[in-house]
């Protein structure tokens, strides 16, 4: 299956995901509707959670699965509006604290954060760690410098609170000091140029609109008329972002005591330099009813659906990495 059509795929799935019903008839005759979970957050995930959770309606699941952004779902996983948040940044200790309920965070998928860009003129783009930076600060603004065709370079970025983007940030202070003392890393920067998209759709709409544009994405949302940069890594090899260079990069994260953890500048020549894991947020207590439908809809994300994440762009789980999530589903309590 090409990339485009696995693209295509994503997008149909996407609309049956909050809309399948699963019901189950009674002995009686009486049919009930299962309640359906809500979950909102990261946008780097969406394709592959909502493909997900629309292959565990057949096992009587249903989750809704909104993506609104990291730093928004964060906010109502904290304010108690869903059944769980998920989020491409760890959640931060201050705002775990003002969680009564208690906190399960665990990694739920990998992935690559693409530099892409619409320049037809520009078939194989590289671009040097300093380039990159370079670009973002302003500091190249035309085409022609990349020697690349011609015109001016217009930036996009993500105008929302985004995980994805304290992921693509923080890499850019790992590659450049001047890029650390002046922007620094977090889900929202003051950016010293270009034009905002929401959420992962929003910036490869704008991207794929917008002639002579470059931005940064999940790679699930390279397609069309967007390519990717290959970026150098740490070791100087110029590498594009797909499941084997983003294996390579996640394999040097060790996660912490709340499995959290990052490497956003990774060893190794097939590494690709700007790789993440993603999280979901769950609740210790106060699930009720739903405790075990919320474990088995977790569990179901971090089984047969990892067995996709690649086909959907994804870098599945594995090892140490996987058993510690699935371990921590365990204290998703009622």
């Amino acid at each position: 299956m090409t990339f485009a059509k696995k693209a295509f795929a994503i997008t149909r799935v996407t609309a049956f995901a909050t809309v399948t019903a699963v019901s189950a008839t009674l002995a009686g005759g009486t049919v009930l509707a299962q309640s359906a979970l809500n979950g909102a957050g990261a946008s780097f995930p969406a394709p592959f959670y909502q493909a997900a959770f629309a292959s565990a309606a057949s096992k009587g699941i249903r989750v809704n699965y909104q993506s609104v952004g990291s730093g928004a779902g964060v906010r109502q996983f904290v304010a108690g509006t869903v059944d769980f948040g998920a989020t491409d940044e760890p959640i931060k200790a201050a705002e775990a604290a003002k969680v009564k309920r208690g906190v399960v965070q665990f990694p739920a998928v990998g992935g690559t954060i693409a530099i892409a860009y619409n320049n037809p003129a520009c078939k194989n783009l590289k671009l040097s760690q300093k380039q990159a930076v370079d670009i973002f600060l302003g500091k190249i603004s035309s085409w022609d410098q990349l020697k690349c065709g011609k015109g001016r370079i217009n930036v996009v970025h993500r105008s929302d609170g985004s995980g994805t983007t304290f992921a693509f940030t923080n890499s850019l202070s790992a590659f450049s000091s001047e890029w650390k003392s002046k922007v620094g890393e977090g889900k929202s920067v003051k950016w010293p140029v270009g034009i905002g998209g929401k959420g992962n759709e929003g910036v490869a709409g704008v991207l794929a609109n917008t002639p002579g544009s470059i931005g940064y994405v999940n790679q699930a949302f390279v397609k069309g008329k967007l390519k990717a940069v290959a970026l150098q890594n740490k070791a100087g090899k110029y590498v594009l972002p797909n499941v084997r260079s983003g294996a390579a990069a996640l394999n040097n994260i060790r996660l912490d005591g709340n499995l959290a953890g990052e490497d956003p500048n990774p060893a190794g020549a097939e590494s690709y330099p700007i790789s993440t894991l993603t999280w979901i947020l769950a609740y210790k207590s106060g699930n009720g009813s739903k405790a075990g439908q919320i474990r088995q809809a977790m569990l179901h994300l971090l089984g047969p659906a990892q067995n996709r994440a690649d086909d959907l762009g994804y870098v599945p789980l594995k090892g140490n990495v996987l058993s510690a999530a699935k371990k921590a589903v365990g204290s998703i309590g009622s």
